[in-house]
């Protein structure tokens, strides 16, 4: 019998890995390392021969589910769209269970990151809104409603 297995991380490829590691680290999340990924191994998994890479990996406070940014040197990063919409193709949002939500939005939107849309309230369950941070990234924040 096999077991579960554990989701261990999210990985994103930026453009700027500063300003992105500095956007998740004011959502609360806590830098686990930074490193250069280059090699046979490397090059082997993603299929890019002498590919070279920065990664940021971080982590919430408690442990949990991890992210990687990574950005790449070689060869160069491919942009996608920055306005992407949550019918396009593709990695569209990650979310984050917050406490206080409207406290985030105001945090981010004071650092220039505004609303996608309103937030909304599904039931009497949760309060959630997407927020478009650095390269166009959304990010969904839920607030649990007690």
């Amino acid at each position: 019998m096999s077991r579960t297995p554990r989701f261990d991380h999210v990985g994103i490829t930026v453009a700027d890995l500063d300003t992105m590691t500095a956007f998740f680290v004011a959502l609360g999340l806590e830098v686990e390392g930074r490193m250069f990924m280059e090699g046979e191994f490397v090059d082997i998994v993603i299929g890019i021969p002498n590919s070279r890479s920065e990664v940021v990996t971080l982590r919430p406070p408690d442990g949990g589910t991890g992210l990687e940014l990574s950005s790449f040197i070689r060869p160069k990063h491919e942009s996608g769209s920055p306005e992407a919409m949550s019918n396009e193709l593709g990695l569209r949002n990650i979310c984050f269970e917050v406490d206080n939500l409207q406290a985030v939005v105001d945090r981010l939107a004071a650092d220039g990151y505004g609303l996608v849309g309103g937030i909304g309230q599904y039931e009497h369950i949760w309060r959630m809104a997407y927020v478009r941070g650095p390269e166009g990234i959304i990010v969904a924040l839920a607030q649990r409603i007690d």
